[in-house]
């Protein structure tokens, strides 16, 4: 059988790490619809540091921004039958240091804080061109064009004090659903996902002020060449536009627009551990995000007739 990917590419740990607290929806993230034997299991353990205008929140009125965020990621997936296609689930829990300075208002803000950033929690599930399979099943499937969705929530559990502008936590739930689409000749596979990320409101903003945003569109597109089975490079952009927030009412000039490029490779150790490691930077930025981040991660899988 060859090495199945987790549903969790490796640009998760950006997502999870900080990006997916407040603004999840600037993740790359490869071969997040991709199947596996019913049952099978995954766990990711990563390391990222970031350097730059990182967007903690995008949509902060900050400037200058000057950041440095060592982040360590554990992470959950297990493979599911959902109402007989292959489906996933995945719970990402960050655990981020973000030590830095930025300019707000033209005053200075400094900030250096460890703790747990917001959880994330998602289910995706394949509609098309892949059904729930066991491993026998498994070892005769040969990936052609695939469907999927997917519903992700970031869960309001992260380090927030209130009287502080920079936090690891947004004091808020979002919820995320994203349509995506992979198709592979031969050893390549090109795939893209379109998403749009809803947030709920922080009625505890910088000393008690009710903040609201509207929502982030986000679309990403990845090119994939598996240079033999387990082992493959993916080139990555992404884009992101929306998300203006205002504060008690009052709109902020604060609309983001902005995009990233990336790059992935993964490779197994044996049947059960692989590696992956990545580096991601701003291409074009309206907003805070012109950051860059390099990081690597270790999965280990079981179950699943593996």
């Amino acid at each position: 059988m060859r090495f199945v990917p987790a549903c969790l590419a490796f640009a998760i740990v950006l997502a999870g790490s900080l990006e997916g607290t407040p603004a999840d929806a600037q993740s790359i993230e490869p071969r997040a619809y991709s199947p596996a034997p019913v049952g099978t299991n995954f766990a990711i353990v990563a390391f990222s540091e970031s350097k730059g205008a990182i967007p903690v929140d995008p949509a902060l009125p900050l400037s200058d921004i000057d950041l440095h965020v060592d982040a360590v990621l554990a992470a959950y997936a297990r493979s599911v039958n959902l109402f007989g296609e292959s489906g996933k689930f995945d719970l990402i829990v960050p655990i981020a240091h973000l030590k830095g300075e930025a300019t707000y208002f033209g005053e200075p803000v400094e900030r250096d804080i460890r703790g747990l950033s917001d959880p994330l929690a998602r289910l995706t599930i394949l509609f098309h061109g892949a059904p729930a399979m066991n491993a026998a099943e498994f070892r005769g499937y040969r990936q052609d064009l695939l469907l999927g969705a997917s519903v992700q929530v970031s869960i309001p559990m992260g380090q927030y004090d209130h009287e502080r502008l920079i936090n690891l936590g947004g004091n808020r739930w979002s919820i995320k659903p994203e349509l995506g689409a992979s198709k592979t000749w031969g050893r390549w596979t090109v795939e893209t996902a379109l998403g749009v990320t809803l947030y709920t409101a922080n009625n505890d903003f910088f000393g008690g002020h009710k903040r609201t945003q509207k929502p982030i569109y986000s679309a990403q597109g990845h090119i994939i060449y598996n240079l033999k089975p387990g082992m493959w490079l993916a080139g990555n952009l992404s884009w992101f536009a929306g998300g203006r927030t205002s504060i008690d009412g009052v709109e902020d000039d604060n609309l983001q627009q902005n995009w990233r490029a990336g790059l992935i490779f993964a490779a197994p150790i044996n049947r059960r551990f692989s590696l992956k490691a990545n580096a991601s930077t701003g291409v074009s930025t309206r907003t805070g995000n012109n950051f860059d981040l390099y990081g690597i991660a270790l999965q280990y899988r079981w179950g699943g007739g593996i």
